[in-house]
């Protein structure tokens, strides 16, 4: 007699975005959110990750993803149960960001059509979050593994995985990972910290974003040349 095989995780793909940038705005109070999260949006920024230990977060996502452009990613980040995740979709949140590799969280983001990122230390959560159904993985905390090993372990995973380094990296990393073929980044303290108005956020992001171009695009204009 044979056994049923187990139907496949349902995978969101990661969005093509212009920009591999993500930002976390952990901390972010409800009152902050038109201001802060209009300012990324106008500066250029396509996914932006409200952290679930912020204050009443998910009033803030509401109001995050009322501003959102079709095209812009609004979420949650440290999602860890399956609740969470259904809220999450009534806020109107469609990026699921999680700290740990956990398939039900995984699949219950993927069935409200959600873009996935768990977070990833070692191979073994790696492929475990691939298999989950994952769009994209979070190497976390990027600062203590460096791109050399991230590079590693990514060299075992599907050639499509998104891998990015979350976790004490700021724009001066940003030439080191993309040596090492790393081009997606989730960035916090770089773009925004508690108590930080519009205008302080957007000089940051036109930091941030000036730094991401200057060496992403160098690196596709000499791709295209060897090409």
């Amino acid at each position: 007699m044979k056994t049923a095989a187990a139907p496949s995780p349902l995978h969101v793909a990661w969005p093509n975005l212009r920009r591999g940038l993500v930002a976390i705005l952990r901390g972010l109070e409800p009152h902050e959110a038109e201001a802060i999260v209009g300012t990324l949006i106008e500066e250029g920024l396509e996914a932006i990750e409200i952290p679930l230990n912020s204050p009443d977060p998910f009033r803030s996502i509401e109001t995050a993803a009322r501003l959102a452009p079709s095209g812009v990613l609004i979420g949650a980040g440290t999602v860890l149960a399956e609740h969470e995740v259904d809220s999450l979709a009534a806020a109107g949140g469609r990026l699921m960001v999680s700290p740990n590799v956990d398939p039900g969280v995984i699949a219950r983001a993927g069935g409200h059509g959600m873009v996935t990122m768990p977070g990833v230390l070692t191979p073994t959560e790696a492929i475990a979050a691939v298999r989950a159904g994952a769009s994209g993985l979070k190497f976390f905390p990027a600062n203590l593994l460096g791109p050399a090993v991230i590079q590693a372990i990514a060299v075992v995973l599907p050639p499509a995985t998104v891998v990015g380094a979350v976790g004490g990296v700021g724009e001066r990393d940003f030439v080191a990972y993309a040596g090492a073929g790393i081009r997606t980044f989730g960035l916090g303290s770089s773009l925004y910290h508690p108590g930080a108005n519009a205008q302080q956020v957007r000089a940051s992001a036109r930091s941030v974003i000036a730094a991401y171009d200057a060496v992403f695009s160098t690196a596709q204009e000499t791709s295209r040349a060897r090409d």
